[in-house]
C-alpha cells in the first residue's frame, strides 16, 4: 500500500506589491497637484488595463515574488527540514501551509489538522490567561473541551508554567510564551506540526525537550512535522529529508546530509543572523561570521547585544562544533580576559578573532553566549553554520588540549556606541578586553 500524502504543493507562488515613496519636492504649487492627479489617473488606468495591481498613494510600485514555482509532497509521519538564508521564502511558505495567507498562484492540498508555531505566541490572545489560551488554541484546532481537558495537565507540565497559568500571557517572558505555545501545539494531537525558528528563544534544555517531542510525534504517533531551523545538527538528527530554498525557489530537495551540504556551499556576502530583543534581560541581538576572514584561515565572530541596564564588564563566548554536534573549540572573555579598561554600556558588540585555526576543511556550527564577569544572560546554540576552507592554510600543531578539544588562542575586543546626548555619534570606541 502506498504511503499517504498529507501535503501536496503544486507550483506555489506568492507575489507582493511593494510601494516605495516617491521623492517629494520642497515646494508644490496647486497647478502641480492638479497636473499630477491627471497623470496618476492615466497611469493607474494603464496598470489596471495590463491586469497588474497598483499601490495607492504617492508611491512607485515594484513586484516581489517571495515564492515561485514551489512543488513538493510530504508523506504521513515524515519530518521535513526546511532551510535557507534569511529572505529565502521559508516563513512565507509556512504561512501558506498554515493557511495564514493565500498563494498568488498554484495550489496546496493538506489532509489533516495543522498546528503552527511560527512566532512567539502565535494564536495567543495577550489579554487572556495561559489557561484560557490553552482552551482557545484547542478550540481553533477543532478539539472539544473534554479533549483539551484530558491533555491539559500534560501541557502545563511540559511548559513548566504552573505558577503563572492564571496570569495574562502579555506578562509572560518570551521564554514562557514559547514554552506554552509549543506545548499546546505539540500536545493537542494535530496531524501536522509546523515549527519555525521560534524555538531558538527557549533555553537549551527546553529545546532538547521540543526536539524529543517532535521525534516522538513522528516516530511513535505517525504525525508529520515541518521544521525550519538554522541548527544544522538538530536538522541532521531529526529529519531524514530536507528542502533548501533560495530566492523563493527550491534549490535542493532530498536526503538531509546532501541538502545541508548544498546549503553551506551557497555563496553569501555576510553570515549574520538577528534575534528578537528581550526587554527584560541582557540579550544577544545578532551573531555574525566574517566570510572574508574565513578564506584567510581566520575565524572572526561578532556578538551584538542590548541590555535594559548598563553592563560594566560584558563578556562573550563562542563554541565551534562539528555538524554532528560535537564541540571542538571554544573561547570566552573570562578565560582570556585581562584587567584592561571596561566601559558600561546598554548596547555593544563583542568580537572574537582566532588566526590559523587548526581545523580540517569542513562544515561547522557556531554557538554564542553573553554574560558579564559574574553570570550568564543569554545563549544562542548552533545559530550559524560555516564552511572552513581557507584559500591558503598550513596545518599547525593544535597546542594543548582540554578534555580532548583543541585549546587555541583568541583575542576579544569590545565596541560600544557612545551615548548620544543632543549630539551625534562620531565613531565606535574600541577597547581590547582580552588577548589570548
Amino acid at each position: 500500500m502506498a504511503e499517504e500524502i498529507v501535503i501536496r504543493a503544486e507550483r506555489l507562488g506568492k507575489r507582493y506589491s511593494i510601494g516605495h515613496a516617491a521623492e517629494r519636492e520642497r515646494y508644490v504649487a496647486l497647478r502641480d497637484v492638479m497636473a499630477r492627479g491627471a497623470r496618476n489617473l492615466w497611469s493607474k488606468a494603464a496598470v489596471v488595463a495590463r491586469g497588474r495591481p497598483f499601490a495607492s498613494g504617492n508611491t512607485v510600485e515594484e513586484e516581489f515574488w517571495a515564492l515561485k514555482d514551489i512543488t513538493f509532497e510530504v508523506k504521513r509521519g515524515e519530518v521535513l527540514g526546511i532551510i535557507g538564508r534569511n529572505g529565502a521564502g521559508k516563513s512565507t511558505l509556512l504561512k501558506i501551509l498554515s493557511r495564514i495567507t493565500e498563494p498568488t498562484e498554484g495550489r496546496v492540498t493538506i489532509n489533516g489538522r495543522v498546528a503552527s508555531l511560527l512566532e512567539v505566541g502565535t494564536g495567543f490572545h495577550p489579554e487572556l490567561t495561559g489557561r484560557e489560551n490553552v482552551y482557545l488554541n484547542g478550540a481553533i484546532l477543532g478539539m472539544t473541551r473534554a479533549e483539551i481537558r484530558s491533555k491539559f495537565d500534560e501541557i502545563v507540565a511540559f511548559a513548566e508554567v504552573e505558577k503563572f497559568l492564571d496570569l495574562p500571557v502579555k506578562r509572560y517572558s518570551s521564554g514562557m510564551y514559547v514554552r506554552l505555545a509549543f506545548a499546546v501545539a505539540a500536545h493537542l494531537e494535530p496531524e501536522i506540526l509546523v515549527v519555525d525558528e521560534v524555538l531558538a528563544v527557549g533555553d537549551v534544555e527546553f529545546q532538547k525537550k521540543c526536539l524529543g517531542k517532535m521525534d516522538e510525534a513522528s516516530r511513535r504517533e505517525g504525525r508529520t512535522v515541518l521544521f525550519v531551523s538554522h541548527n544544522m545538527a538538530a536538522l541532521a538528527s531529526l529529519c531524514q529529508t530536507a528542502m533548501l530554498l533560495k530566492n523563493g525557489r527550491i534549490a535542493e530537495a532530498g536526503p538531509t546530509g546532501r541538502t545541508i551540504e548544498s546549503y553551506s556551499s551557497i555563496p553569501r556576502e555576510e553570515a549574520r543572523i538577528a534575534f528578537p530583543v528581550r526587554p527584560d534581560v541582557p540579550s544577544i541581538t545578532a551573531v555574525s561570521v566574517d566570510p572574508q576572514a574565513l578564506r584567510r584561515g581566520t575565524l572572526l565572530v561578532a556578538i551584538e547585544y542590548t541590555s535594559p541596564y548598563p553592563l560594566r564588564r560584558p563578556v562573550g563566548g563562542i563554541v565551534v562544533s562539528s555538524m554532528t554536534g560535537i564541540p571542538i573549540w571554544g573561547s570566552n572573555g573570562r578565560f582570556h580576559a585581562n584587567e584592561g579598561d571596561y566601559v558600561s554600556s546598554n548596547i555593544g558588540v563583542l568580537t572574537c578573532e582566532s588566526t590559523g585555526m587548526p581545523l580540517v576543511p569542513s562544515i561547522y556550527t557556531l554557538s554564542a553566549w553573553l554574560g558579564d564577569w559574574y553570570q550568564d544572560f543569554d545563549e544562542k546554540r548552533d545559530v550559524l553554520s560555516f564552511r572552513f576552507r581557507p584559500e591558503t592554510h598550513i596545518p599547525r600543531w593544535p597546542g594543548p588540549t582540554v578534555a580532548g578539544h583543541v585549546d587555541w588562542p583568541a583575542s576579544w575586543r569590545f565596541r560600544t556606541h557612545p551615548a548620544v546626548d543632543g549630539g551625534s555619534v562620531t565613531q565606535l570606541e574600541v577597547i581590547d578586553l582580552a588577548l589570548g
